[in-house]
């Protein structure tokens, strides 16, 4: 067994705690935030280039915020728990527990980027202003910026916010996929990490790694070691008292919790395999034989493809730049995410329930329309090229 076959990730998803407000920031939420600065940036720099004004910018990136959140949070209510939500509506607002549709932040990205180019918007947040200038909403073509236009250079920094938020995930342990059943792939073990120092756990630590002296299991998991060291309370924990532990509650924390047995095997019928030791403190740490169960890292699977695709459609923009002809970026961008987004599905766990009984699951369903509308767009974009093209020759 190769030393670099496959990955333990117990990565703590929380990258630090504010002071006073002692309220955690999460690598995901960075990643998020980070993803819109560094894109309105380039944005920047293409509105720059192409002799249009920055100040645009700043509106688009309002319009890209709301409708990002909002379309990702009400796709997700939509397409894979309606009934959930539709129960609790209130629960639509706690963004904060999870819960975002990359499809649904597509569609509501296009939507909005429609009423941008084609309507005017104000919102004065004064309220001493009178009533009728707090809000206004009317008809307003932008100038020299067609829908096509605008929606190819932001399909550009979508891509690379893509990247940036699938990395969120895996920091996250969370969008993973179906298990490879080979020494290939990486072990999520932060939810478990967490059952175990559940309320009033004995553990005071515990590590992971691999153990390359067993082969794999019968059902293609890999061997690991778990390192559980306990707290220092003599009168408490003592060798009896942790040996009963551990082939009772600890055992069943693997055996019964879904969110552990997702990520830890071992046999139901057999007794756990372990050795005890007593620190120089007086603590114990028990070395737990049990299965990792290694997973495709969807996450990075989509963060690599969203990259790769940046940086082709930057490519491409900076060949053309203004003579881009309009809907080729978009057209490339729907067909090449979502195509590949296809293909992704097959390697990655369903999110809920319902599609286990589905010959696709709901994000292969939602990417096929949106990889016919690239097709037809891409068509018409090459189609207008041409024709512009024999113009200019004619």
């Amino acid at each position: 067994m190769s030393i670099l076959s496959y990955i333990i990730w117990n990565t703590d998803p929380e990258f630090f705690t504010i002071p006073i407000l002692d309220r955690p920031v999460r690598y995901y939420g960075l990643l998020f935030a980070l993803a819109f600065l560094i894109t309105q940036q380039i944005m920047f720099y293409i509105y720059r280039k192409e002799g249009k004004p920055e100040r645009d910018v700043e509106t688009l990136t309002i319009y890209m915020v709301i409708a990002t959140i909002l379309g990702a949070r009400l796709g997700h209510v939509l397409f894979y728990e309606p009934e959930k939500y539709l129960a609790n509506p209130i629960d639509i607002l706690k963004i904060w527990e999870g819960g975002l549709a990359s499809h649904g932040a597509a569609f509501g990205i296009l939507f909005a980027l429609w009423v941008y180019v084609n309507y005017y918007i104000k919102i004065n947040l004064n309220p001493f202003s009178k009533p009728k200038k707090r809000f206004a909403f009317k008809k307003h073509k932008r100038e020299h910026q067609s829908y096509l236009q605008v929606v190819d250079r932001i399909v550009i920094v979508v891509a690379l916010a893509g990247c940036l938020i699938r990395l969120g995930n895996f920091m996250n342990s969370e969008i993973y996929g179906i298990p490879t059943q080979s020494e290939y792939g990486v072990v999520f073990v932060n939810n478990a990490t967490e059952a175990f120092a559940g309320y009033s756990s004995p553990i005071d630590e515990i590590d992971y790694k691999k153990d390359g002296g067993r082969a794999l299991s019968e059902q293609g998991y890999v061997p690991i070691e778990l390192a559980v060291k306990f707290k220092n309370e003599p009168e408490i924990l003592n060798e009896q008292s942790i040996t009963q532990y551990l082939t009772g509650k600890f055992k069943n924390v693997i055996t019964d919790y879904a969110y552990v047995s997702a990520h830890i095997y071992h046999p139901e019928n057999q007794e756990l395999d372990y050795k005890l030791s007593q620190n120089p403190d007086g603590s114990y740490t028990a070395i737990v034989k049990v299965y990792g169960i290694a997973r495709h890292p969807t996450q990075l699977y989509e963060a690599a493809t969203s990259f790769l695709i940046f940086v082709l459609l930057l490519l491409l923009w900076l060949k053309y730049k203004n003579e881009t002809p309009q809907g080729l970026l978009l057209g490339l961008f729907l067909i090449l995410l979502f195509g590949l987004r296809f293909v992704h599905e097959l390697f990655k766990e369903n999110q809920v329930a319902f599609e286990d009984e589905m010959t696709y699951n709901m994000g292969q369903i939602l990417s096929i329309p949106l990889i016919i509308a690239g097709v037809l767009i891409l068509y018409r974009a090459i189609s207008k090229g041409r024709y512009k093209e024999k113009e200019q020759n004619s």
